[in-house]
């Protein structure tokens, strides 16, 4: 029986951060992503699958303590990390809670609506990937912008690089095919779309309008 992708985590959820090529390879499109989001202070920012809060520090810096940040994952090995990274920097304005993604509606019960959606290196992973993009865009409120930072293999004269990239993706549990930074680019033509370390990382961000929901199901593909 296939590992669950976010039990995986739960086994590396302790060096997740020194062994991820975070410094290396993603810290840069991560802090790309969430400057594409044009946050303000006072803004309420969801971050899905905020693993163990790489994205808190960069959040909490945009959003000011007038703003709010709420973060959800499925691991509850990842979710001690974020929490200890919360408790380390006295943040009260930071909450995360433990819950599956494609099932946001459960997991954040009444929360308010939200000014920013956030999804750095997780809908490559999650399965039920375009339900959870939709029950996410749902808590946007009006003008309310998305971002998606995630994976794909090099290209052009980066191909060389395919292997490696390959193996990470692999490793992590993330499909290197399946490009869902094109939920933002199809639904808003006008959204800003980034690509770096030779198309590995791709960026994109814009205002998004609630769509509405897909129909619970699994999308591993």
């Amino acid at each position: 029986m296939r590992l669950p992708r976010f039990r995986r985590y739960a086994f590396a959820a302790r060096w997740y951060d020194q062994l991820s090529g975070e410094r290396q390879v993603y810290r840069a499109p991560r802090r790309t992503g969430i400057a594409m989001l044009d946050l303000r202070p006072g803004d309420r920012v969801l971050d899905v699958g905020c693993g163990t809060g790489l994205n808190l520090p960069l959040l909490v810096d945009a959003v000011g303590t007038s703003g709010t940040v709420v973060g959800v994952d499925a691991s509850a090995a990842m979710l001690d990390g974020a929490r200890r990274r919360i408790v380390d920097a006295g943040w009260s304005n930071v909450t995360v809670l433990h819950g599956d993604a494609g099932e946001l509606a459960q997991v954040l019960g009444d929360e308010a609506e939200f000014d920013a959606v956030l999804f750095t290196y997780c809908l490559s992973i999650i399965d039920a990937w375009r339900q959870a993009f939709d029950q996410a865009v749902q808590r946007l409120g009006a003008g309310g912008r998305v971002a998606v930072v995630d994976l794909a293999l090099p290209t052009g004269r980066w191909s060389w690089l395919a292997p490696l990239a390959r193996l990470a993706c692999f490793t992590a549990g993330a499909a290197a095919d399946r490009e869902p930074w094109t939920l933002v680019t199809q639904a808003q033509p006008a959204a800003a779309h980034v690509v770096l370390r030779g198309g590995h990382v791709h960026c994109a961000a814009g205002p998004l309008a609630a769509r509405e929901p897909a129909l619970p199901q699994n999308e591993a593909d």
